[in-house]
């Protein structure tokens, strides 16, 4: 073998090829043993197949190349379409914590700022940190809202420059926005009205000097509306101090001389201007007082004038009669119900002698009696027919011959017959008759004056005194009214109610179902009284209960709420 080495031999190869040499020297002789045979070269296997496999190779690393690299491109566009939420999965200890102060900043009320700590800044610091961040965003937006509710407060408070500035950054932070415009409007309305308190209060020092301490224009009313405008106003709070001071000297007045009504007025006046004024407690006790020592003896005259209507003592001279006793008691209570109603019943008694009256033929008499009815109850409706009946009594009708004067001597007077009622006049009273009835059913009873149910009525009998159907309508009128009362009644209504139950002891004085109505609606205003009391509103109280008095100054809760009021709750 050679001693030189072939440039493979650096790799040994893992396998050597066999191989037959040179056939055609078979029979030649042996060379000699100087000169050895060539050596035969031989390969590994895979040095044959060089070529085609690794082309083969190259071809399959260029494709898994390609396809590194799309999955890579294909993994930055995900990390790129969701940067958002993979942010938020990355910690980020400076946002979080600048977000959990401001959410602080905002619970404790420390909205806007300049050092750095009110929730205004820190939201704006975190979005700073994350301009994209829908936390920081709805944080700016609630502060923004917070703001506006701030500037509402100090606008009712009177605060105009901090309303204002408090305006000023909600628009900013909610970039406006019609609750802005309302609040600008409110503000600028606000300082419009602050120019004109100089005004009122020049207009409140010359109705305080005239006297005019009540009314929407008295001096008690203008001194309001200037602390409403501007609370801090100290010649304002000056004035209705002495508005106060005036009223209370007039209500103390009121009580000497027995004028109940004009102190009750005053006090409630008073009560309504300054409910904490010093005077208070004292003119209620005195109130207090007065009224008991009056209900005694307005129970008394009460009592009297119930007795004289049983005894029929009902008009005639002296003090003992059931007119001068319920005449009495309304001196001591103008607005007294019973005393009313006591002296319904004394017409309606009237009504009934003057009616007794007429059927014996006695007009003259009848008149009287009406005459005095009226007085007492004018638009009653059995009043309004009896009148009718007496107007067709005393119209003149034609007689036959008189007899000679022998003999009507000795012949007693017929009632003078009513004259008869010519088919014209029958067609005009049916005409009219109609028109009530649809009136009526249209809730005119008394009004308008002329094409009310009760007018229209009352004008059919005047042509026909005896007409059936417009009788009947006239004296169905108080049942209709009581039906419309307790409509508004039901309704809630209750300052219709009262017109009504007015309507009622108008059309039907004495009625026994008065009481019940009137005691029926005293009960609604008191429950209203009850509900204003509760709410804080004690002026509406007051006289809500003043109503109720009026119709049922008995009732144990006038009692008890009145009680409740003077102690303030």
């Amino acid at each position: 073998m050679s001693g030189r080495r072939d440039h493979h031999d650096a790799h040994p190869p893992t396998r050597t090829e066999p191989t037959l040499g040179d056939l055609g020297r078979l029979d030649a002789p042996p060379a000699p043993a100087a000169e050895p045979l060539p050596p035969v070269p031989s390969e590994p296997r895979r040095q044959r197949w060089e070529g085609g496999p690794r082309r083969h190779r190259r071809h399959r690393r260029g494709g898994w190349a390609w396809l590194l690299l799309l999955l890579a491109l294909a993994a930055v566009g995900m990390l790129w379409l969701n940067q958002n939420r993979l942010r938020g999965m990355v910690p980020r200890t400076d946002f979080n914590t600048v977000l959990t102060q401001a959410q602080q900043a905002l619970q404790d009320g420390r909205l806007d700022g300049q050092n750095g700590t009110s929730a205004r800044e820190l939201f704006q610091a975190a979005a700073a940190l994350e301009p994209d961040n829908d936390r920081a965003r709805d944080g700016l937006r609630q502060v923004g809202q917070a703001m506006l509710a701030q500037a509402d407060a100090a606008l009712q408070a009177g605060q105009l420059a901090q309303a204002t500035q408090q305006a000023t950054v909600a628009r900013e932070l909610l970039g406006g926005g019609s609750d802005i415009d309302r609040l600008d409007r409110a503000i600028a309305a606000a300082r419009a009205a602050q120019v004109h308190t100089g005004d009122l209060v020049d207009q409140a020092q010359q109705a305080l000097a005239a006297g005019k301490l009540d009314g929407p224009e008295g001096a008690g009313a203008l001194y309001q509306r200037v602390l409403r405008a501007d609370p801090g106003n100290a010649v304002a709070a000056h004035g209705l101090d002495q508005v106060g001071n005036a009223l209370a000297v007039q209500a103390r007045a009121a009580l000497d001389a027995k004028d109940g009504a004009t102190a009750d007025a005053r006090i409630e006046q008073l009560a309504t201007l300054q409910p904490n004024n010093g005077a208070l407690p004292a003119l209620r006790a005195l109130q207090a007082q007065t009224r008991k020592q009056d209900n005694s003896a307005l129970e008394s005259a009460l009592a009297a004038g119930q007795e004289a209507l049983r005894a029929g003592h009902i008009v005639g001279s002296g003090d003992d009669t059931a007119l001068a006793r319920f005449q009495a008691a309304l001196k001591l209570d103008p607005d007294n119900a019973q005393a009313r109603d006591g002296l319904g019943r004394v017409a309606q008694a009237l009504t009934v002698q003057a009616n007794a009256a007429l059927d014996d033929g006695d007009t003259a008499q009848a008149a009287k009696l009406l005459e005095q009815a009226a007085e007492l109850a004018p638009r009653s409706a059995d009043l309004a027919a009896a009148r009718a009946r007496l107007d067709k009594a005393s119209a003149p009708a034609p007689s036959p011959a008189r007899p000679a004067a022998a003999d009507r001597a000795s012949t007693p007077e017929a009632p003078v017959a009513a004259p008869a009622v010519s088919p014209q006049q029958h067609e005009a009273v049916a005409l009219l008759v109609q028109r009530a009835q649809l009136a009526a059913n249209n809730g005119n009873i008394l009004m308008p004056p002329g094409d009310s149910a009760y007018d229209l009525y009352r004008s059919a009998l005047a042509i026909d005194g005896n007409d059936a159907a417009a009788l009947h309508g006239l004296q169905a009128l108080p049942g209709r009214v009581e039906g419309q009362f307790n409509q508004a009644l039901a309704a809630g209504d209750l300052g219709k109610a009262g017109d009504l139950l007015a309507s009622f002891a108008e059309l039907a004085p004495g009625n026994a179902a008065q009481g019940a109505l009137g005691n029926r609606l005293a009960g609604a205003w008191l429950d209203q009284a009850e509900q204003q009391l509760a709410h804080g509103d004690r002026s509406g109280a007051g006289q809500s209960l003043q109503r109720a008095r009026k119709l049922a100054p008995a009732n144990p809760r006038v009692l008890d709420l009145d009680v409740r009021l003077r102690r303030g709750g």
